[in-house]
């Protein structure tokens, strides 16, 4: 720790913002990951335990019984996920004679809005820490130069640790910078196959119910 302190120390100002920017991206990568975490379902059992909830009505002469939606929407509400809420929006869209494929749209915007949530933070910590190293690094040299103006006898060990204080921005932005740039590449992917599952899921209860009102329809024609 003695040691982590005197590089702090020795690269200045700029290492602390580099820390502080380490810490948030480990705070963001933390909440993200708990957040995907809890919300991982798995879809095809999701889908099909819905599906068998709502087909439960098929032969009652009501098209639309209460407390089969209830029970399909309990069962989508105590289950986690961006996945469940998209399915929750449409069954309330089809209780309510509301557009279906509208309401999927609609909630799926939000689940992407809220799976994203921070990760810009995250990208522009990846950005600007190294820029942040190379400004530590510049303004190392610079100090480096001034002393040497100042002085006509600098010796190789004067010089030599002014430019390792330089260097020591650069090196520690890299050690955030990289660690960052993965863990930003690996939350993405991870909100990619939410998208994924949502569309999966809205295409499977759209299909459902467009199945559904069709027959319907057939059936009431004399």
């Amino acid at each position: 720790m003695n040691e982590y302190a005197q590089m702090i120390k020795d690269g200045g100002p700029i290492m602390l913002v580099i820390a502080l920017c380490a810490l948030i991206a480990l705070f963001i990568f933390l909440e993200k990951w708990l957040h995907f975490y809890r919300a991982q379902v798995k879809v095809d059992d999701l889908i099909k335990g819905l599906i068998n909830v709502l087909r439960r009505d098929e032969k009652s002469s009501s098209p639309r019984p209460k407390e089969v939606m209830v029970e399909a929407i309990a069962l989508c509400d105590t289950t986690p996920g961006p996945v469940a809420r998209v399915l929750a929006s449409a069954i309330d869209a089809y209780q309510n004679g509301d557009d279906i494929q509208q309401s999927l749209e609609d909630q799926s915007i939000i689940e992407v809005h809220r799976l994203e949530s921070h990760l810009n933070i995250l990208a522009t910590i990846t950005y600007i820490v190294p820029l942040l190293g190379l400004l530590g690094t510049i303004t190392g040299i610079m100090e480096a130069f001034r002393v040497m103006q100042g002085n006509n006898f600098v010796t190789m060990q004067e010089l030599s640790s002014g430019v390792y204080r330089a260097l020591v921005s650069t090196a520690a932005s890299l050690c955030v910078a990289i660690p960052c740039h993965i863990a930003y590449n690996y939350l993405l992917s991870k909100v990619q196959l939410f998208c994924i599952e949502m569309e999966r899921a809205s295409s499977s209860i759209l299909s459902f119910f467009q199945h559904r009102v069709s027959g319907t329809v057939q059936h009431e024609e004399p």
